[in-house]
């Protein structure tokens, strides 16, 4: 454990799938001294990718959290996925991360996944280094990623080191704050760096570019930024320019970048320096913030203190057979192996027999663990992802996690009755691990419906249940997860008056339900709008939340076909109560009757996922690819240009794409290659309606 919390960093390693992250992650760990073989992701050996089907595949599928030193400081590093169907694992990592490296691939620079991950980082302001990795590849572009870094992402890259060379010319990095060269011995795969003076031919570049990152960070350091006004340039020290530009980093203003090749293992010490020297320790994050309950208004905070009260988050949870390994991120206080705490989200109380220390699939076991660490624990019963643990005499509820919805769907079953049951356990033990995995019992048809991301995230949903949960399963074909909103506007008035003898049932609502488009900020995540603007006395404050909780009841399904309501305002205009006979439950039938009746008159209507879609194709292919796009209903918003290869950005309907990994390869002799990812839902055309109300 580091000595104080200074000397701590939570970091997280996030990509575009095949950018390298595992490959930088395996080399982290080599260099660190906790591994004393290379791990490959093309052999299966990798350390971080333990599960099989990650092995098989080549990628990450769940992230792998391990703890290494490096120097005097202690490193938790999470490696994390880069593939979208598993965006979720990415989300709940940065949560609780005080850092993060960002690796791009020096051919594509900034891809799909990239702008998804860096917005994820953007919305839990996680400082991050850029690494450019694969500068060994043939077109290998160093200038046009970090090009694209700024274009793309609007940040605002630092170079702290430009490479010498390029594809199969690339010998090293040139360290701009100390004006020196490292080279490479390959014969030792990487591991041994020489260090000398820079070459002749690169000294004009390298002090072009290091003016430029003087220029970048002096605003960071007040002495350093003295100097630099005076155009006192060579009274700058390495040490004035490293403590400008942990400033920067620290508070987001800049993103530092190295470069190197992690296959070749070039460029990975300096940048576990940079880890330690550049990104923040838990003491120079802002102290986390939550409420005394889960409805409470008023905030408290809890600093990264070992003498703190006890708070800690839970972002992670894997089914073990001798029990839930719950990961958690401690934010204040400490726990010790038998603690009793309290599960403020749930407002229950949970014992905590063990505390770990991960290295992926390893575990050591450890006494106590304080404010600042990531750590597993076993023990807890009740507790799942997002909920908040803490000191049972000073409860604080910690802002949950946010899941997406899932976009695709399909029916399984058990092939023999006897299994019904044990599907069911299965299912639930996968939906404790995975946020973003859903199912549920359509008792119309007597099928068990999953719910994921995408075609990958099912069918590693299906795997796990044969492979490692040895159930016999028939699975459908994988459909869209439709939804439903209005176009117009409606308002209705419903009254639910019963009188069955002795105390009734009185109440009267009425409800304005109209579009509502979600602006980015606050609401930016609600699918249905509830506002009240009732007079100040018309109804009581439980009257208002019951309306609230049936309105939300009713839109869980839609009139057309009973897919979920999205992008709904409902407004509470008008209500009328008793006295004697109102209840919670008369307003909430009420409201569900009132919001269902408004809804048939608001123009009902299906929305259809819209995925964002890059395809990148060589120049010969890129009419069959287009064409092929047109005719899937995508809309092409952008194309790029890099040498001989096209970029292209679309939108396109969900419905449309499946298959289309088979499709692309055929049309383009196998050269091709797509991302996809969810954008946003549009109405559904005529033609989509008409299909899905067929089968209703």
């Amino acid at each position: 454990m580091a000595k104080n919390l200074q000397q701590l960093r939570n970091i997280g390693i996030i990509a575009h799938i095949d950018a390298g992250k595992t490959t930088v992650s395996e080399r982290i760990l080599y260099f660190a001294g906790r591994t004393h073989k290379i791990g490959e992701v093309h052999d299966g050996t990798a350390v971080m990718d333990y599960l099989e089907e990650e092995q098989q595949r080549g990628i990450t599928i769940t992230s792998a959290a391990t703890t290494l030193l490096w120097g005097d400081c202690q490193v938790n590093l999470i490696d994390t996925p880069g593939h979208v169907d598993f965006t979720i694992e990415v989300e709940r990592s940065l949560r609780v991360l005080d850092g993060a490296v960002v690796v791009f691939d020096s051919v594509s620079g900034v891809e799909a996944q990239t702008e998804t991950v860096w917005r994820q980082a953007d919305r839990y302001h996680v400082p991050r280094l850029c690494f450019i990795n694969k500068l060994d590849r043939i077109g290998a572009d160093f200038a046009g990623s970090v090009a694209s870094i700024q274009q793309r992402l609007h940040a605002r890259p630092v170079l702290l080191q430009i490479p010498m060379g390029e594809s199969e010319t690339f010998a090293g990095q040139i360290d701009l704050i100390t004006r020196r060269a490292f080279f490479y011995e390959h014969a030792d795969v990487g591991t041994t760096m020489r260090e000398e003076a820079i070459p002749a031919e690169y000294a004009d570049a390298a002090e072009i570019a290091r003016h430029d990152l003087l220029d970048a960070v002096a605003e960071f350091d007040d002495a350093m930024m003295e100097k630099y006004l005076a155009d006192q340039h060579e009274a700058i020290t390495a040490d004035d320019i490293r403590r400008a530009v942990r400033n920067g980093t620290c508070t987001n203003a800049i993103q530092p970048v190295l470069c190197g090749s992690a296959l070749k293992s070039m460029g990975i010490p300096k940048l576990l320096d940079a880890v330690v020297a550049y990104l923040p320790s838990p003491l120079e994050i802002p102290p986390v913030t939550g409420h005394e309950s889960l409805r409470g208004t008023k905030e408290l905070t809890r600093r990264p203190d070992a003498s703190e009260p006890f708070a800690a988050l839970v972002f992670k949870i894997l089914s073990d057979q001798h029990g839930d390994l719950h990961f958690i991120r401690i934010y204040s206080g400490t726990l010790s192996s038998g603690a009793r705490v309290l599960n403020s989200t749930q407002d229950k109380k949970e014992n905590i027999a063990r505390v770990w220390r991960m290295h992926a699939k390893t575990r050591e076991k450890i006494d106590e663990a304080v404010a600042g660490e990531i750590v597993a624990v076993v023990g807890a019963k009740d507790s799942i992802t997002g909920d908040t643990l803490c000191d049972t005499k000073h409860p604080i509820v910690l802002e949950r996690l946010e899941f997406v919805e899932p976009v695709i769907a399909m029916s399984i079953e058990p092939r023999t009755n006897a299994d019904k049951n044990a599907l069911m356990h299965a299912l639930e033990t996968l939906r404790r691990e995975d946020p973003s995995f859903r199912f549920r019992f359509d008792g119309e048809t007597g099928q068990t419906v999953i719910s994921g991301m995408g075609e990958l995230h099912l069918e590693i949903i299906k795997n796990k249940l044969v492979r490692d949960m040895h159930l016999d399963v028939r699975v459908g074909k994988p459909k869209v997860s439709y939804k439903e909103t209005v176009l117009g506007q409606a308002r209705v008035e419903h009254e639910f008056i019963r009188q069955l003898g002795g105390r009734g049932q009185f109440a009267v609502v009425t409800l304005n339900v109209e579009a509502h488009t979600p602006q980015e900020g606050a609401d930016a995540a609600e699918t249905i709008v509830f506002r009240n603007e009732l007079k100040s006395g018309v109804l009581s404050r439980e009257y208002i939340a019951a309306v609230e909780q049936g309105v939300r009841d009713a839109a869980t399904s839609g009139p057309l076909a009973g897919y979920p309501m999205l992008n709904v305002k409902v407004t509470l205009v008008d209500a009328r109560s008793h006295p004697a006979d109102s209840t919670d439950l008369a307003f909430q039938q009420a409201a569900a009757l009132a919001f269902n009746e408004a809804v048939q008159k608001a123009n009902p209507v299906f929305l259809e996922p819209i995925m964002r879609l890059t395809v990148t194709t060589p120049d010969p292919y890129l009419g069959s690819v287009t064409g092929d796009l047109n005719a899937r209903r995508a809309e092409i918003t952008e194309m790029e240009t890099r040498g001989e290869i096209r970029v292209l950005h679309a939108h396109a309907p969900l419905a449309e794409m499946f298959g289309y990994s088979t499709q692309l390869r055929s049309i383009s002799a196998g050269r091709a290659q797509y991302t996809m990812e969810p954008h946003s839902y549009a109405p559904a055309p005529q033609s989509v309606t008409d299909s899905i109300l067929k089968y209703v």
